[in-house]
């Protein structure tokens, strides 16, 4: 036999080797997360949670926290600040889908203490119109 050759059972040999090693990647397992299911909120909550992010916004959300003694506020300004670079169409309703019941319970607050109606609060306007009367019951003192 010459020398440099190999035998058909070297070859094999030496191919079998070789197969073992070959990294072999397993092909990933995928899941996949069905879509959040997001009931449609009420007009008057969307509109109320609209006004609180621009108020959020403008860290001027002092006569509100007047009507948050469970602190509501807390969970709500947390996802707040954590989702900043949503617009704020997108914040509303994102901010809606888990703190729902949170501005629900502002609102039944601010119902109980100052008779508003939150449904007839049909937009911006009417809620930043309700906010200033509300600063102007704020006595004012020269210190």
């Amino acid at each position: 036999m010459e020398k440099g050759a190999t035998t058909l059972a070297e070859e094999k040999k030496i191919r079998d080797n070789e197969d073992l090693l070959k990294i072999v990647m397993p092909e990933p397992e995928r899941v996949t997360m069905p879509a959040r299911e997001v009931e449609e909120q009420p007009a008057y909550l969307v509109n109320f949670a609209n006004f609180y992010v621009s108020s959020f916004e403008r860290d001027d959300l002092e006569i509100i926290s007047e009507f948050d003694s469970d602190h509501n506020m807390v969970n709500i300004n947390h996802y707040l600040l954590l989702n900043q670079p949503f617009t704020r169409k997108n914040l509303v309703k994102h901010v809606l889908v888990d703190h729902a019941h949170n501005f629900q319970a502002i609102l039944d607050k601010m119902t109980e203490k100052t008779g508003v109606d939150p449904e007839a609060m049909t937009t911006y306007e009417d809620w930043s119109k309700w906010y200033e009367a509300e600063r102007a019951k704020i006595e004012s003192s020269l210190s």
